[in-house]
């Protein structure tokens, strides 16, 4: 069994090979380590590539930035329009396919123009067990994902950002806001805008991990299982919160948090390959 040094050496040596490589960054935990590692091997034959849309809440744009300049990252953005494909908006079960799709296209198109090889994302170890359609769009674009060839898993990627000294090595985990709607409710701008509020309310307060799953007019909250009590002791304010952004219910799921959780009523919650995913 592979120690978590040998996985980062492989990793290394795998990104020297490649020669050159675009990666898909988001500013989460695996992006971040991957580009990061990436840029380290590969120097200016390494860039970022930052994806901004309105399915990603513009707090999270705004970090990703900051962090890519904080580690001095080599850093494009590029705008992606998923609402604008009537599939993704009709959230049917291979949103995350067409999401990817677009994406990836755009990011491969990139790499052309940019004389690059490779187009790489940060899907992990752990990032195989949940129903994820975005893989589909990831191998018909040739897309590497050198963290899951290595055998990386999250806490394993968490350990060594710590100690590289990366500032997301305890991020929470993040996925795109599409992943809030149970499969088969239409995803639309104002929706987004009221999930993106809801859980910027509940990060106000304090909380850190956490997903608003909307239920038409029901929120529903999700909150790590060490923040269940606070949420609670909160609930006041909190409902108050996610209320002013939209929501006529508010409830907190006694189960805590938990990547997939649409899943198990035959939905799909398809969280973002950061991964994060």
């Amino acid at each position: 069994m592979p120690t978590t040094a040998r996985k980062y050496d492989d990793l290394r040596n795998r990104l020297t090979n490649l020669g050159s490589a675009l990666v898909a960054y988001s500013g989460g935990v695996d992006s971040t380590f991957l580009a990061v590692t990436a840029h380290a091997v590969l120097g200016d034959r390494c860039l970022a590539v930052l994806a901004v849309s309105d399915v990603h809440p513009s707090a999270e744009i705004d970090e990703a930035r900051a962090t890519a300049r904080t580690l001095g990252l080599r850093l494009q953005e590029a705008e992606t329009y998923e609402l604008a494909d009537p599939r993704f908006h009709a959230n049917t079960p291979d949103r995350c396919y067409y999401c990817k799709s677009e994406m990836f296209g755009l990011l491969r198109t990139l790499a052309s123009a940019r004389g690059i090889t490779w187009v790489l994302d940060g899907t992990n170890a752990d990032d195989t067990s949940d129903h994820r359609p975005g893989r589909r769009a990831a191998e018909e674009f040739n897309v590497v994902s050198p963290l899951l060839e290595v055998g990386l898993h999250k806490d394993e990627i968490r350990c060594l950002s710590e100690q590289l000294g990366l500032p997301t090595w305890d991020k929470p985990q993040g996925a795109c806001l599409a992943t809030r709607f149970p499969y088969g409710t239409p995803i639309t701008e104002h929706g987004l805008e009221r999930i993106a509020g809801a859980e910027a309310a509940c990060r106000a307060l304090g909380l850190r991990q956490v997903r608003v799953r909307a239920h038409e007019q029901v929120a529903r909250i999700e909150v790590d299982a060490s923040e269940m009590e606070r949420a609670f002791a909160l609930r006041e304010q909190l409902s108050a919160a996610v209320r002013k952004a939209g929501f006529l219910y508010v409830t907190q799921d006694l189960e805590g948090y938990r990547a997939g959780s649409l899943n198990e009523a035959g939905e799909t919650d398809l969280p973002q390959s950061d991964g994060d995913a």
